[in-house]
């Protein structure tokens, strides 16, 4: 085959996108997977009660508050408003603490999909980047009696990082403004193992005082119907991968994975989704093993957003699941790297929609 159609095929490394705050504002929305993910469409597995607690606690969460109707007179014969849910959070936040794979992100869309009037939902990323764009006070200006915000992902990666979400959870929800987020640290525990987390107990402390935290419990629902290593192609098979999306009219790209690393490097994470779009099908050639910590946490941010768009992904090389050497699996980011080794485990196996 030709390499004549490998290189006419599009390029990330070519892409140099950029967002403004006001549109980033308008991305906080779940992502296109979770359009329809309700209450009812979350399936529990009955082997891990948690996940059916969880379920019903946000579900009562979510709902509106209870209207008395007086009637009668002096209030006798009047309809009684039913009594809340005797699990109802009483904390202006929940936080969903488990590991990967067991549907917090869908519980966390289900509740944005389940609540009335201005909301927003982001990653932990996405919101430090609304203050780098628009400033702290604009940021606070902008989500300011906002009724829920949900915030995916909830990693904190350095000091600056936390004190500045303690700070923006603290001013919000001082206004009426309800949290919920994701993680698989719970909040008392953010940052251990990547700084001096001792250093800023009173601010982790504070944040875990505003949410009432839900373990739980599961299996990875990514992992249930795969095997092995994520799928890596011959070169061949590459070639054939590339000519056959094109052939569909569809949009592969084609990048080296050395070149798409260094790439990563000039876009700033918040931006990670302008290199996907119209992109069908990601293809990567030469895969090799990430030893720089940085590297390796910035194509976790751009995974993350490759599977929220759900863009499979075609690759030569070293299998995408152990791209993460130099002990990185045994340091504090472990769970990150475990996130995004059942990502690309499932984005390697799936399909081309067309």
């Amino acid at each position: 085959m030709s390499s004549d159609s490998q290189h006419s095929s599009a390029r990330l490394v070519d892409r140099r996108p950029t967002i403004t705050g006001t549109e980033l504002v308008a991305t906080l929305v779940p992502p296109p997977q979770f359009d329809r993910a309700s209450f009812d469409s979350y399936r529990p597995d009955p082997n891990y009660p948690s996940q059916e607690e969880a379920r019903e606690l946000l579900r009562a969460f979510a709902a509106p508050a209870p209207t008395v109707s007086r009637g009668g007179l002096f209030g006798f014969g009047r309809k009684k408003s039913p009594d809340p849910a005797a699990n109802t959070p009483t904390k202006p936040g929940v936080y969903l603490d488990g590991g990967f794979g067991v549907g917090k992100t869908h519980l966390l869309a289900a509740t944005w999909h389940a609540t009335t009037g201005r909301k927003y939902f982001g990653t932990f990323i996405e919101y430090t980047a609304l203050v780098g764009a628009l400033g702290y006070n604009g940021a606070v200006s902008v989500l300011q009696g906002a009724r829920l915000i949900c915030i995916d992902e909830f990693e904190l990666d350095d000091p600056g990082d936390t004190m500045l979400m303690t700070r923006l959870i603290g001013d919000l929800t001082a206004s009426g403004t309800k949290f919920v987020a994701t993680s698989n640290t719970p909040p008392n525990a953010l940052g251990e193992g990547r700084f001096a987390a001792a250093d800023f107990l009173r601010e982790i402390q504070a944040m875990a005082d505003r949410f009432q935290t839900i373990r739980i419990d599961g299996v990875d629902y990514r992992q249930r119907d795969l095997e092995g290593e994520a799928v890596a192609l011959s070169d061949d098979q590459y070639l054939f991968a590339l000519a056959d999306v094109a052939s569909s009219h569809e949009r592969m790209t084609d990048d080296g994975f050395s070149e798409l690393i260094e790439h990563l490097a000039t876009v700033h994470p918040s931006s990670y989704s302008g290199l996907l779009s119209g992109v069908q099908c990601i293809g990567l050639r030469d895969v090799h093993e990430l030893t720089d910590q940085s590297s390796a946490l910035r194509f976790v941010a751009f995974i993350d957003r490759v599977y929220d768009a759900q863009i499979p992904i075609r690759a030569t090389g070293t299998p995408l699941t152990s791209i993460f050497g130099g002990g990185m699996l045994d340091g504090g980011y472990r769970k990150k790297y475990l996130r995004c080794m059942s990502r690309l485990n499932a984005l390697t196996a799936s399909e081309i929609e067309r």
